[in-house]
């Protein structure tokens, strides 16, 4: 017997999702890119040297109290190689498990809009001129994209699958301060809103585990999301990691860190709250082992991943089963 109810088929006793084509029970990036491009795709992470203005005394200084030396792009190029080089390698390495893939060039580390005009679109523009290149991420902050870039992302937009990553983490003000965020809830959901008028797909990446953070601040962040008119979420445990502010935070202030088994919960509650459409682009972190301090149990990211899946099928459940109102 088939019937379909809401967001799911249930066939024959078994749910299954309406925006997936495996066993998984959210909007994966797979699933995604496959249903538009109709062929593998991968993300070849670029590190373009980019600073951020609350490192540069701008807004603050010395970043978010997590980022690493590496402005939170581990596996990107790096830095003191020209773009060419950084994409040639990374693909080089990607081709060998997927030789037929296009590619979505990902400028990843620190805030990729922050410079001068001429020099992204420099940047910009070259990705563009690479083989098989059929779009770009762009990871930023909502309060360094002036109106003059939106303008030119908007005809980037016309001309190549544009996608534009928002970092917000919490919409707890308390929470923000603390890890130096440097920018109000009202200027993340002012750009949301200006994206969206350009027609830019908007992705938020949000941090579970944060200092003192409840599991209900958390799921607060993911109820306020849902409101708004994004195209993609990243979902990231909080990671401590070798010399950063927060490692030094954590050794004076110490808190609770996540377990495991509290993780998967808390992903779980937020899928539920989550449209359908949302697309799931993360759903959780894979730190490097040399440098993480806590949580240990993140390394082991497949395990994490499997440990999901299986806790949406023992409580039968799916992205946006929860919706209300």
């Amino acid at each position: 017997m088939k019937k379909v109810i809401d967001y799911v088929i249930i066939l024959a006793g078994d749910i299954m999702f309406k925006y997936s084509n495996t066993n998984k029970r959210y909007h994966t990036l797979d699933y995604f890119y496959k249903n538009r491009f109709n062929e593998k795709i991968f993300k070849v992470s670029l590190n373009a040297g980019f600073t951020c203005p609350n490192i540069d005394g701008t807004k603050g200084i010395g970043g978010c109290i997590y980022c690493s030396s590496s402005g939170s792009g581990e596996f990107a190029g790096n830095p003191k190689d020209e773009i060419k080089k950084q994409f040639e390698e990374i693909k080089n390495m990607m081709l060998k498990k997927w030789p037929k893939a296009k590619y979505i060039a990902y400028f990843q580390a620190r805030t990729n809009t922050y410079a001068p005009l001429d020099r992204l679109k420099e940047i910009y523009e070259e990705v563009l001129t690479y083989k098989d290149v059929i779009g770009i991420n762009i990871a930023t902050r909502p309060d360094s994209i002036t109106d003059e870039c939106l303008d030119y992302l908007e005809d980037l937009n016309k001309r190549t699958y544009l996608t534009i990553e928002l970092g917000l983490q919490t919409i707890k003000e308390e929470t923000s301060i603390l890890i130096n965020r440097c920018h109000t809830l009202k200027c993340f959901e002012d750009m949301v809103k200006k994206l969206r008028e350009r027609n830019i797909d908007v992705v938020v990446h949000i941090i579970n585990g944060l200092p003192n953070e409840t599991k209900i601040d958390m799921l607060n962040t993911v109820k306020y999301l849902n409101k708004l008119d994004i195209q993609g979420i990243k979902i990231h445990m909080l990671s401590i990691t070798k010399n950063t502010r927060l490692e030094k935070y954590y050794e004076e202030h110490p808190f609770h860190v996540l377990t495991k088994e509290e993780y998967i919960d808390i992903v779980v509650d937020e899928l539920e709250l989550l449209r359908p459409e949302i697309v799931i682009h993360r759903i959780t972190g894979d730190p490097k082992l040399e440098d993480l301090i806590e949580p240990k149990w993140l390394v082991k990211k497949f395990c994490v991943l499997n440990d999901i899946d299986k806790e949406m099928v023992k409580r039968d459940t799916y992205q946006g089963k929860k919706i209300t109102g």
